[in-house]
């Protein structure tokens, strides 16, 4: 633990985290909910303990790609569901990096769910709740000046790196990482670093062998052992990771 940090008052809340100043004008606390939501917030639930389960699953990722290169904002946990992060810019892209055809890629071009592909596939899609979330082009981010051409190759390298990690850590605890949804955000420096959380909200993940998912798709789709599932990948990781 470094210097006690102060909380302060309360900035924003979003659907599975809140946030608040901190005695720091460069850093914030970030606490996570309980709550579980799916198809943009029209679907709502909780689990007692998801934000415990997150934050320890973020904490655990965010450690092991600060290991291997890939900084972040990420600076460390003070409860059992708030962490001290560095204060961003959020840069308005949902990444993400897809390993296998699962959700909406399946509909917008007819994969079999499950497909395996060559490559990693990069997507992005603008982050507003309002128009449900857009796929991109990377026209339409240039036409959006939601980031310049560098900042847009910058991200599309950097998810790339933190796939080959993630793939190569879940495939140690036999978990196949399908896809992934990150965010990025410029520092007080203009660095871009990895921002807001990885955690089976924002990953599709399924055991290697059987293919049982083990992520939020459990609570879109009705399938129950939501909380079991997102405590297994928590336990998977802090056995590899500890």
């Amino acid at each position: 633990m470094g210097t006690k940090i102060e909380k302060k008052e309360f900035i924003y809340e979003g659907k599975a985290k809140r946030l608040y100043k901190t005695s720091d004008e460069n850093k914030i606390i970030i606490e996570f909910k309980d709550d579980l939501t799916a198809f943009n917030a029209e679907k709502k639930g909780s689990f007692e303990g998801k934000g415990l389960v997150n934050l320890q699953i973020t904490n655990l990722i965010f450690s092991y790609l600060k290991l291997k290169g890939i900084p972040s904002h990420w600076i460390e946990q003070i409860s059992d569901t708030e962490a001290v992060v560095e204060k961003v810019e959020i840069i308005p892209l949902e990444v993400v990096i897809r390993n296998r055809a699962a959700g909406s890629i399946v509909k917008r071009l007819g994969f079999e769910e499950g497909h395996v592909f060559s490559e990693p596939v990069f997507e992005v899609f603008y982050k507003d709740d309002a128009l449900g979330d857009p796929l991109l082009t990377r026209e339409h981010v240039r036409m959006l000046k939601l980031c310049s051409d560098e900042d847009y190759e910058v991200l599309r390298a950097k998810a790339l790196e933190i796939s080959k990690h993630l793939t190569d850590l879940f495939k140690e605890i036999d978990i196949s990482l399908v896809d992934f949804k990150i965010e990025f955000g410029k520092n007080s420096q203009g660095e871009i670093v990895l921002s807001d959380e990885i955690t089976p909200d924002s990953c599709r993940l399924w055991d290697i062998e059987t293919l049982e998912k083990l992520d939020k798709d459990r609570f879109r789709k009705d399938l129950g052992k939501v909380k079991e599932s997102y405590e297994l990948i928590l336990l998977k990781l802090r056995e590899q990771l500890n």
